[in-house]
């Protein structure tokens, strides 16, 4: 049951039409929407662990889930801070008994509303060395492109974080237009590939793999 995951599925096969639309509104827009008070105090309590490490380069593991990529990427980053952001507390807080190897100590799980926490980095100019989103809800639907997170009105932010950011997915159209949602913003031309990982570091990673899904990944090098 487990190499069960169907391919994404969808009437879209290019960039969609009505990107550039989204992304000229959205940089020249003003971002209003309060913070949510679970967000402020979350950003307070990474900022803190992060500081008690003494602010060593810092690791975004974006929409983390059940937190398995943090750890992979705290494991292969020792020198580095993994703070990994979620919305879910019942993801966060599942049991870890699939983890086999020493825990790390470079990082922490936080529960938040991720547009909040991208917000808040900007807000507090602090700086991204890595950026990962993994596997992000790929929203396939022609309608659904502002549900994305290239055509979300947070993606301008997102894109000037710096530092290296990588996003993967099992449908090349989400990567494809991510990379071409930065490159609009940041005039950068990011790496787009198959991806083939040598082991997962996501639950998702290793069903698509195990279904023989096709993967997916942009990076963008922040130079």
């Amino acid at each position: 049951m487990f190499a069960n995951s169907r391919p994404v599925s969808s009437e879209q096969v290019g960039a969609h039409e009505r990107l550039v639309t989204l992304l000229e509104r959205h940089r020249r827009a003003v971002f209003r929407k309060p913070l949510a008070s679970y967000s402020l105090s979350a950003f307070d309590q990474a900022m803190q662990a992060w500081r008690r490490a003494g602010e060593p380069a810092l690791i975004l593991d974006a929409g983390c889930g059940v937190g398995e990529s943090t750890l992979h990427l705290a494991t292969r980053f020792p020198d580095h801070f993994v703070v990994g952001v979620d919305q879910s507390a019942h993801r966060l807080q599942r049991g870890k008994d699939w983890w086999r190897d020493p825990w790390p100590e470079n990082f922490v799980w936080i529960r938040a509303d991720l547009v909040d926490f991208w917000r808040q980095l900007a807000l507090a100019q602090v700086p991204l060395t890595r950026h990962y989103i993994l596997y992000p809800n790929p929203w396939p639907k022609l309608g659904q492109l502002a549900r994305r997170w290239h055509g979300h009105a947070v993606f301008p932010t997102v894109a000037a974080l710096g530092g290296v950011l990588e996003c993967r997915s099992n449908w090349s159209v989400y990567v494809e237009e991510f990379a071409f949602a930065l490159q609009w913003l940041n005039g950068r031309g990011p790496a787009v590939e198959a991806w083939r990982p040598p082991s997962p570091i996501t639950p998702f990673e290793r069903k698509y793999l195990a279904s023989g899904h096709a993967l997916h990944r942009c990076v963008d090098s922040g130079a």
